[in-house]
């Protein structure tokens, strides 16, 4: 027996109003998307030991897989998705493979389904489904295959009535048999390992013990913000209501409404960014009641470790802060937190966690992976993502992740989406040899400059800076297809870049004021104007961000380039720029040699928030509108991770996957610094104390050039 995928879900003639749903969470009425929660079973009992158990398994839209009443895994794995052509499917559905050594001869599958895409990044294929198949080896040498089919148990729990609101008593319905179902998904196994799991305890009032009648009030607190789901146990004998609202800070972000009625626990379907809970319990029961607030922390499993240490302590945190917030981000998806769980087209924010992973983690795979589901994007689409800036930097992101890892089939995979992409921007090229009639100049930075959102600015904010990652971007493809030996494609990226670089220094470069503005003052034509496209102004900017891309990218002489850093690092008047953009602004002071200068001196910006709320890493230092709250999980801030131990390093990558580096070590004014960076090679460790001679201990098969 082959891995032929068997569907099954709840059986038409029984629930015929839980067939089909929305196929995407970015959709902005879901009232029709029938939220169903399935549960299927299945117990298997066998003469002799099963020693391994091979297993593929996937569901339409998340579920919870059991073996034996212990959790296996959560997915399904994320096809990725954007903001843009949610209204039919995705073209890709991915499955999970797992292997066990179960050594029983009894094996109890259990799963429970959630069909509705609700967070962004979640996506059907339009109709509740689930699969499992399994090779199992047996002690005495024997196979045999098993798979979901109408043998199967199932039924609707109509406890979970909606979303953050589940009623025990409600769950009433006996099982009957599952329906095997048209595949409509035809899954791809995904090359990512399913997720880690840890339950996660208060550090106070965990445990809440109620007299009859009782209500009482109260506040459960993590000791960090943390990616996971809510759980709570619960022993009661009548009612028991709970009203619990998860908090990353200070506000609400969700209120979930739980009744138990006996003894039971219940386990939230939603991935929530989670710092503590504000719960309000009532004992409608006439005996003594019991109840237990966890959760369960999810991420994407770590292989290694890798720290840095100073002897700044208030540095370190930064560091450790910039550290668990990734590690909460990376999950099946990279996702910008797990408060907003935005879609894959988030390509800023993936980008920069995969460079602070490569200095953490070292396990690249999740990133590889994301960089080949925006490849899929693209070329469904023909090369247009809802970000256009973003598009640009999934290149940039291609590369730098190759580099890392040395894994060719990466560049070899997502040739033909690269080219898409190019071909697009092409069209988006006036005479001037600008970028003149793209959809929008998105994104900048989290920012507001005279009323105006950089989220989406008009041509006199945002043309040089997209022209800067247009630049970038095609620097980026020519080494890209110069690796893949397209002479040719790598030769006519190089002679393009060097038309865009000629174009911005001729029409964007104020001479007189050593500076770039932001963007010509030529109206938008009315067919490209829309929610993303404002109109332009007639007022000439001359903001930090597009000179620090045109310093970082070396658009300008490195010479001009320098002047713009200590332009922007000594006039603290001049502009804002969120900790997502300071990336680019350390990217530009080591690319021209100002680490020395200027390194530690931006990533004192981080200091302040980190100690405000050592729980979790803030999404920006100023909030561009007095409403908006940011949230404490946003990794996209977290490039100190990343560009502080490769600033005192002096970290190249002078071969693709670490094969061959440089290193010039430097400690910046510090007194002393321990780094350990991941590597396809092992560990590398490096340790440096002024006035004493730097100790390095590079793993086997790196070529090193100090």
């Amino acid at each position: 027996m082959s891995k032929v995928e068997k569907w099954i879900w709840l059986d038409e003639k029984r629930y015929p109003q839980y067939q089909t749903t929305i196929c995407s969470g970015c959709l902005p009425n879901k009232e029709d998307g029938n939220y169903t929660v399935a549960e299927f079973m299945k117990e298997y009992s066998f003469d002799n030991e099963v020693v391994k158990a091979e297993l593929r398994f996937s569901g339409d839209t998340e579920f919870q897989l059991y073996l034996n009443k212990e959790i296996l895994a959560t997915g399904p794995i994320s096809v990725g998705g954007d903001f843009l052509f949610n209204e039919t499917p995705r073209s890709k559905h991915y499955s999970s493979e797992l292997i066990i050594y179960p050594n029983t001869n009894k094996l109890h599958f259990f799963a429970r389904v959630k069909m509705m895409p609700i967070g962004l990044n979640e996506y059907s294929r339009g109709r509740g489904g689930f699969m499992l198949w399994a090779k199992l080896r047996f002690k005495n040498g024997r196979i045999k295959y098993i798979t979901t089919d109408s043998t199967w148990l199932a039924k609707r729990n109509n406890a979970y009535i909606k979303d953050c609101h589940y009623e025990q008593d409600l769950d009433t319905e006996d099982f009957s048999f599952a329906v095997e179902v048209p595949n409509i998904w035809y899954t791809e196994t995904a090359p990512i390992n399913v997720r880690s799991e840890k339950a996660i305890y208060p550090i106070n009032n965990g445990r809440i013990i109620l007299a009859p009648g009782e209500r009482r009030e109260v506040h459960v607190e993590f000791d960090k913000i943390y990616a996971g789901f809510i759980g709570i146990n619960a022993k009661v004998q009548g009612h028991l209501d709970i009203k619990l609202d998860c908090i990353e800070t200070e506000i609400s972000i969700c209120t979930y409404h739980v009744k138990f009625v006996r003894n039971g626990g219940f386990r939230g379907l939603q991935l929530r960014s989670i710092g503590s809970y504000r719960v309000c319990i009532e004992n409608n029961s006439a005996q003594e009641a019991e109840a237990e607030f966890y959760m369960t922390a999810t991420n994407y499993p770590v292989l290694m470790d890798a720290n840095t240490y100073t002897n700044d302590e208030d540095l370190n945190l930064v560091l450790q802060v910039c550290k668990h917030t990734l590690n909460c981000c990376r999950q099946m998806i990279h996702l910008d937190s797990p408060l907003h769980s935005e879609p894959l087209a988030c390509t800023g924010d993936y980008y920069i966690e995969s460079l602070m992973t490569a200095m953490s983690f070292g396990d690249m795979s999740l990133a590889e992976f994301d960089v080949i589901r925006t490849a899929e994007l693209l070329r469904v689409h023909n090369g247009r993502m809802f970000h256009t800036t973003y598009s640009l930097i999934w290149v940039m992101m291609l590369w730098d992740v190759y580099e890392i890892t040395g894994n060719k089939d990466l560049l070899t995979e997502c040739q033909d989406a690269l080219s898409l992409l190019l071909e697009l921007f092409e069209t988006y090229i006036g005479e001037n040899g600008l970028i003149e009639t793209p959809p929008d100049y998105m994104f900048v930075d989290w920012i507001y400059i005279d009323g105006i959102s950089m989220h989406h600015p008009p041509k006199a904010l945002g043309q040089t800076s997209l022209c800067a990652f247009y630049y970038g971007a095609l620097k980026a493809a020519e080494k890209i297809f110069a690796e893949l030996n397209e002479e040719t494609e790598s030769d006519y990226c190089a002679r393009k870049a060097e038309n865009v670089r000629e174009a911005v220094n001729k029409l964007l470069y104020d001479k007189e004021k050593g500076l770039y503005f932001d963007g010509l003052n030529t109206l938008t034509p009315k067919h490209l104007l829309g929610e993303w496209m404002p109109q332009n102004t007639r007022k000439r900017y001359y903001m930090p961000h597009s000179n620090i891309l045109c310093a970082c990218f070396g658009v300008c002489e490195d010479e001009i380039g320098r002047m713009l850093i200590k332009k922007v690092m000594e006039d603290k008047a001049w502009g804002v720029c969120q900790p997502y953009f300071k990336q680019y602004l350390l990217e530009a002071i080591y690319r021209l040699g100002l680490c020395q200068e200027y390194t530690l001196s931006v990533i004192e910006d981080w200091k302040e928030p980190v100690k405000s709320c050592p729980k979790g890493l803030v999404e920006g230092f100023i909030a561009p509108e007095p409403s908006y709250t940011f949230d404490h999980s946003h990794a996209w801030g977290g490039t100190p991770l990343y560009s502080l131990p490769k600033a005192i390093l002096g970290l190249e990558i002078l071969e693709p996957g670490y094969k061959k580096i440089r290193l010039s070590p430097t400690l910046l004014g510090l007194e002393r610094a321990h780094i350990e960076v991941p590597t396809p090679y092992g560990m590398m460790v490096i340790d440096l104390e002024k006035g004493n001679k730097s100790r390095v201990n590079i793993p086997e098969g790196i070529e090193v050039i100090m």
